[in-house]
């Protein structure tokens, strides 16, 4: 039989015992999600609206939480690592004058630096006005 004509035919017959229980399957599987569907858009109180929120917004912050610690516990990780390294570099110098200068130009643990901006406001505003004059016209002396 030609392939058109075997794909009519097969139109009609009943499908084999495996796809029909997938079928089967597949059916109960959609019957099931629609139902959880319906029951999660049904009409609920104000009140369980407002404690699911609340319960979204309680569960989000504590995996905030457990993400910076995760990232300050890393970091404390390979700030040890780096130290025994650095440590262990230090002490297998061949003498006390090079490790001494290693300790001095390597430190174990970066300093605790002050971050925040160290211009006051009037500063800031020359130091924009440097960086943009393209021409040079500010910092150009005529002798």
């Amino acid at each position: 039989m030609a392939p058109v004509q075997r794909s009519r035919y097969l139109a009609y017959e009943d499908p084999p015992k495996e796809i029909s229980d997938a079928m089967g399957a597949t059916k109960k599987r959609l019957l099931e999600k629609r139902r959880v569907m319906t029951r999660i858009n049904q009409d609920l109180p104000e009140e369980e609206i407002d404690e699911r929120d609340k319960h979204a917004k309680l569960i989000g912050q504590l995996k905030a939480a457990e993400a910076r610690n995760r990232l300050r516990i890393m970091r404390l990780r390979y700030q040890a690592n780096r130290a025994q390294e650095i440590s262990h570099l230090i002490a297998c110098q061949p003498t006390a004058l090079k490790a001494v200068r290693l300790q001095a130009l390597v430190p174990s643990y970066p300093e605790r630096e002050d971050r925040r901006d160290k211009l006051d406001k009037l500063e800031r505003v020359r130091v924009e006005r440097l960086l943009e004059d393209a021409q040079g016209l500010l910092t150009n002396r005529v002798h």
